[in-house]
């Protein structure tokens, strides 16, 4: 019998929590693929050979549990973190995240037919398990996001601060349709 996509999300994260690493997400996609994203709470995160150790167990899972699959893939989660779960908006609290909405949000110093996709701050994280409000702070983020921004930013002399006052607003978890880190890269590279 064929286990549901939520059966093997829940061996998965079971599997990948008991080697000691962090379960992130578990994608069924088509054409065979099984993706997997893992992370961990020390300095420095995931690296391949990490990566191969839970490819390899959860290898090993799929053919004990029968579950049929083309390719498997490991990977951490990347700069621009998704943001799922309660825990994940609370470890990430103060750092800057890009938010999608289902319905648009309306709030004082939004536009009347208010705001669906927000940049901002992440504040804080309330409530009982399963209806957590987020509390953030929509702005205008001064933060460079490919190389040329950077040198332009740093040419132009511009500073961190943003160009308009924070919104601060607060939105249920389960309103949320996407959700994710945004990177903080330094692009400066070699100085001279």
């Amino acid at each position: 019998m064929q286990k549901s996509t939520a059966e093997i999300t829940r061996i998965v994260e079971e599997t990948v929590q008991g080697l000691g690493y962090e379960f992130v997400d578990f994608e069924r996609l088509p054409r065979g693929l099984m993706r997997v994203t893992i992370d961990s709470a020390a300095e420095g995160g995931v690296g391949v050979d990490d990566c191969e150790i839970v490819s390899d167990q959860i290898t090993h899972l799929f053919t004990v549990e029968d579950i049929n699959y083309e390719r498997l893939e490991v990977s951490s989660p990347g700069v621009e973190r998704p943001l799922k779960r309660a825990a994940e908006w609370r470890r990430f609290i103060g750092r800057p995240a890009h938010v999608e909405l289902y319905e648009p949000l309306k709030a004082e110093g939004f536009p009347e037919a208010g705001r669906r996709k927000l940049d901002g701050i992440i504040l804080g994280v309330e409530g009982e398990e399963g209806s957590e409000v987020i509390s953030f702070s929509f702005e205008e983020l001064n933060i460079a996001r490919t190389p040329s921004q950077a040198a332009q930013a740093r040419q132009s002399g511009k500073t961190a601060k943003p160009k308009a006052d924070p919104v601060h607003i607060s939105f249920g978890i389960n309103d949320v349709d996407r959700a994710n880190l945004i990177a903080e890269l330094d692009f400066k590279g070699k100085q001279q």
